[in-house]
């Protein structure tokens, strides 16, 4: 069950060792080339090549000298080289600017692509692509539908949306 899920949580958990590592972990008998190919998938790449050892840079403790967004960053890549059937994704970019997050979303999409995959957001742009949206409110489910049907609702989602209050 364990390899069946990927998840990325608000809150990352990264380990001492290298970054190589930290993304490995998702998948122990991964290749570099494969690390290296989730990385750029979760557009994490970049930042890492930019670092003084890039993927051979420590990380002690949990990752403090990185930031919360780059610790994101390096978990969605963790998930990215499991590559398992279904994805979970809880407030996962919520620690990534909305600049970082409009490059992450076309990885995110990609690796959402044939998989079913879970994500839990307040940020309306990360479940816009979504085939379908529930809207909870006090854990009841009030509203269903992909972002177009929601909209033409004009309920609680498309409030959300737009931030505008329908009046009847």
């Amino acid at each position: 069950l364990r390899h069946s899920l990927g998840i990325v949580l608000q809150d990352t958990n990264l380990f001492s060792g290298t970054i190589m590592d930290n993304i490995r972990f998702g998948k122990l008998d991964a290749t570099d080339e494969e690390c290296i190919a989730a990385a750029r998938l979760a557009r994490a790449d970049d930042f890492i090549r930019h670092l003084e050892h890039g993927y051979d840079t420590i990380i002690e403790g949990s990752g403090e000298s990185l930031s919360q967004g780059q610790r994101q960053l390096i978990a969605i890549a963790r998930a990215a080289v499991a590559n398992p059937p279904v994805l979970i994704l809880d407030e996962a970019t919520s620690s990534i600017d909305t600049r970082t997050e409009r490059l992450v979303q076309e990885g995110m999409d990609r690796l959402m692509h044939g998989r079913t995959t879970f994500v839990i957001a307040h940020r309306l742009s990360t479940i816009m692509n979504s085939d379908a949206i529930m809207v909870l409110d006090n854990g009841r489910i009030i509203e269903r539908g992909d972002h177009d049907d929601l909209i033409r609702q004009k309920g609680t989602y498309y409030q959300l949306y737009t931030g505008k209050l329908e009046m009847d």
